[in-house]
């Protein structure tokens, strides 16, 4: 008996060490949903953050089936997603951006350098339209029905591999 008490110490940090291996190996998932799925968009009027393009507000968002990207000029994911976004709107899909924290010359040149998918384009200089929202990042896409209710959350940027799940939860909020 006394000698199995000589071992426990040492099983008791082989275990440890195990759980701990594990829990380096597989971290866990840390994305952060939104809430505001499958409730309507909450009231936003922002200005236009270019010129030439409206701003966004709630009454845009429907009567037709929008995707809205949350992006920055700043954001390098951002560039990634954005030859998914205009194969989007080629494909008929309808966006519309919010620029968040971005200075209006900044979004222009972004716009220019890497397409321009987008119908209206708000400025959320505070950020308060993306924390109304739910999201918690850049990019970040939300799918709005024809009623304005929030049918689905891409968090990350729009990657090719993303593409059919989107214009999948595109068709099913039509």
């Amino acid at each position: 008996m006394r000698r199995w008490m000589l071992w426990a110490p040492l099983a008791g940090f082989v275990l440890l060490a195990v759980l701990v291996a594990v829990g380096l190996l597989r971290p866990a998932d840390r994305t952060v949903l939104s809430r505001m799925v499958g409730r309507p968009v909450p009231a936003l009027v922002l200005a236009p953050a270019v010129a030439g393009k409206p701003g966004l507000s709630t009454a845009d968002l429907k009567g037709e089936v929008r995707l809205v990207n949350l992006f920055a000029s700043w954001c390098a994911p951002c560039i990634a997603e954005a030859p998914q976004l205009l194969a989007l709107k080629q494909a008929g899909v309808r966006i519309d951006g919010i620029a968040l924290r971005d200075a209006r010359a900044d979004v222009t040149r972004f716009l220019a350098d890497h397409g321009d998918p987008f119908d209206h384009i708000g400025d959320d200089p505070r950020s308060t339209a993306q924390l109304a929202l739910g999201s918690s990042g850049v990019p970040e896409s939300f799918v709005v029905d024809a009623a304005g209710v929030i049918r689905h959350q891409h968090v990350g940027p729009i990657m090719p591999q993303d593409m059919d799940a989107i214009l999948a939860a595109i068709e099913d909020a039509r």
